[in-house]
C-alpha cells in the first residue's frame, strides 16, 4: 500500500507529515522496514515510523514481544493489527528486550497519536552496538519514502 506523505516546516522547526508535527530527531534511525529507534546508553527504544502508522490506519491491537525475549536483527519482534491490516513488527537491531510498552494493551492507539513518543512499543538492550550504524538518519529516511513512491 503506497502512501504519499507532505513535508512541511511547523512554525517549531519542526516537521509537518500531513497534519501533525513531528520534531525531527537527530538520534532517531530508521530501518527500510519502517520501524525506529533510539539509543540511550546501551538500550535502544523501539517503534514504528508515522509513515508506517498512517499506512496501517487506525490501530487496534499490538502484540509485543516477552520480556527477555532474544531477538536478532530483522527478525519479527511483534504484530500491529489495525481496521486495514495486520503487519509484522521487525526488529531494526539485535538484542534482549527489558520494556515494553504496557500502555498498548490498553491503548493501541497511542501508536497512531504519538508513535515517535508514547507510542513506543520495546527496549532492547544492544548484542552489537555497530548495527544501528546500517541504519538510515532522518534525512536519508525522508529520501527512501519519497522513492517507494
Amino acid at each position: 500500500m503506497a502512501v504519499a506523505i507532505e513535508w512541511s516546516w511547523c512554525q517549531d522547526n519542526s516537521r509537518r507529515i500531513s497534519q501533525t508535527c513531528y520534531l525531527l530527531s537527530s538520534n532517531r534511525k530508521y530501518s527500510e522496514k519502517h520501524e525506529w529507534i533510539t539509543i540511550d546508553g546501551n538500550i535502544g527504544t523501539v517503534g514504528v515510523s508515522n509513515y508506517a502508522q498512517e499506512a496501517l490506519g487506525d490501530v487496534v491491537y499490538v502484540q509485543t514481544p516477552e520480556i527477555d525475549q532474544t531477538i536478532g536483527r530483522d527478525e519479527e519482534a511483534g504484530v500491529i493489527e489495525s481496521v486495514k491490516a495486520v503487519n509484522e513488527i521487525y526488529s531494526p537491531v539485535s538484542g534482549k528486550v527489558t520494556e515494553i510498552n504496557e500502555s498498548l494493551a490498553d491503548k493501541p492507539s497511542l501508536i497512531n497519536e504519538s508513535c515517535y513518543d508514547k507510542g513506543w512499543i520495546y527496549k532492547l538492550e544492544l548484542s552489537d552496538s555497530k548495527e544501528v550504524d546500517s541504519l538510515m538518519e532522518e534525512e536519508a529516511y525522508e529520501t527512501y519514502l519519497k522513492s517507494i513512491h
